[in-house]
Formats: structure tokens, sequence, C-alpha cells
């Protein structure tokens, strides 16, 4: 079994069952770490910008990535979204929510490496999660200049093999050799994203699966503050 086989046909399941069962293990085992670790006590810092930022912006990646990769190529067709307009759509969705998450990240990991009080607080993981999601990140805007390439010579070829190739290992039947013809950034961007998911379960990342979206229909609660009412 050579290199790419491994990596894109046996490796995606290695990082899906460790990100699957292991995160299952540690909310069983370990829901006491199940948290952020929030350290905007510490320093606030940028903070409201640099959050806002990263999270509407990875989330938004994520969501395009799903679109793009994981949908099936004949519900675009049906929806009248040429594989062109599928890249276009892909690159200028890539170009905008990719920039917002660099801006964010950036504030983000120059508060943890360069902040004392927060790198103070930070466990060995909270650096390296946030590095190895920074060059994930930057290894996905890296083929953007590339994908235009091949979309002004109206080739969505490459595209076409990534889909296919995600939705090959997603019904179990790999197919590595669909990835022959695609350019090696983008081979190490998927080993990046894919070893995003190993990491998951022993990060921080872990809250992702209890988003408080309830929040967003929760009433709203009344906060008053105890005065002192002075003696006449």
């Amino acid at each position: 079994m050579n290199l790419q086989n491994f990596f894109f046909g046996v490796y995606p399941y290695i990082a899906l069952t460790v990100f699957i069962v292991g995160s299952w293990i540690r909310y069983d085992n370990e829901q006491y770490t199940w948290k952020t670790d929030s350290s905007l006590l510490l320093s606030k810092r940028y903070m409201w910008v640099a959050s806002n930022l990263f999270h509407i912006g990875i989330l938004a990646i994520f969501a395009g990535h799903f679109a793009g990769l994981v949908l099936p190529h004949a519900l675009w067709i049906a929806l009248g979204v040429s594989d062109l307009d599928h890249q276009w759509l892909a690159i200028v969705a890539g170009s905008v929510f990719g920039t917002m998450c660099l801006i964010g990240g950036t504030i983000l990991w120059l508060r943890r490496m360069f902040n004392a009080r927060v790198r103070a607080a930070s466990r060995t993981m909270d650096v390296f999660i946030i590095s190895w999601l920074m060059i994930t990140l930057l290894l996905g805007l890296s083929t953007l200049p590339i994908s235009i390439g091949h979309a002004n010579h109206g080739d969505p070829g490459v595209m076409l093999a990534l889909s296919g190739w995600v939705q090959s290992v997603l019904t179990l039947n790999p197919q590595p050799a669909l990835l022959d013809a695609v350019e090696p950034v983008f081979r190490l961007h998927m080993f990046f994203g894919m070893t995003v998911f190993l990491l998951f379960p022993f990060s921080r990342l872990v809250h992702v699966w209890t988003a408080p979206i309830s929040y967003l229909g929760r009433a709203y609660q009344i906060v008053r503050t105890k005065r002192q009412v002075k003696a006449a």
C-alpha cells in the first residue's frame, strides 16, 4: 500500500473513528473537561472582534465544505448551478469567509502566544490546536489561486475529483485514485483537515457538540442590580 492509498483510503476512517468514539468516551468519563476553557476574563482586548470573525468564518467554511463536497453533484445541477458556477461560488465564499477566519484566528493565536496571562493559563493542546487550525486555514487559502486558474480555464475537474473522493469515503468505497491529478497543496490541506477530526476529542473543540443553539429561542433574562436602601 502506497502513502496516497493510506492517507486517502484508510486514514479518513481512523480520523472519523477517533472523532466519534473519542468524543463519546470523553463525554462519558470526563464531563468536567467538556468546556471551552474561555480566557475572556483574563483579557478582553480585541476578543469580541477576534472571536466573532473566527467563529463565523470557520462555521461558514465548514458549511461550505459540506455543501460543496458532500451534497450530490446531481443536486447542484438540478438547482441550475453548473459545475463552473459551483466552482466560482466556492472560490468567492472561501475567499470571504477564509479571510474573516484568518483575521480573527491570527488575533486569537497572537493572544494565546504572547499575552502573558492567557499563555500562563493555556494547556499545551490549546496552543497546538489553534496553531494546527491556522496552518490548515492557510493551506486552504493557498489553494484559491490554483482554483481561480482552473476556473478561468473553464476546468472544474479538481473540484469534481475532490467531491467524488469525499463521497466515495462516506459511502465506504474509498477511491484515492481520484486524487491522482489533484495538486499536492490540496492533498496536504485535506490531510491537515482530517487530522483536525483526529485531534478533536482531545482538545477544547469538543464544545462544538454542545453549542448553545437553544439560546436563540430562549426568553430574555432580566437582571436587576441589588441597591442598598439608605435609612431615612
